[in-house]
């Protein structure tokens, strides 16, 4: 039988559901999760910058 290297097994992609049971989480993972929702905060904090910048001209644009 072959032994598996746990290191060439694909690696799980990290989600996170809203409420989600934290308590079987490692620190580790819980490290992951936080990582994966600073990058989504941020990423949605661009796209309202984005529609903010969009409003503000068109508001411009549209004044009499």
């Amino acid at each position: 039988m072959v032994a598996i290297d746990p290191d060439e097994l694909p690696k799980k992609k990290v989600t996170h559901e809203m409420g989600q049971e934290l308590s079987l989480l490692s620190i580790s993972e819980l490290t992951d999760r936080i990582a994966l929702l600073k990058e989504e905060i941020a990423r949605l904090e661009a796209e309202m910058s984005r529609k903010r910048a969009t409003k503000s001209a068109a508001d411009t644009f549209f004044k009499k």
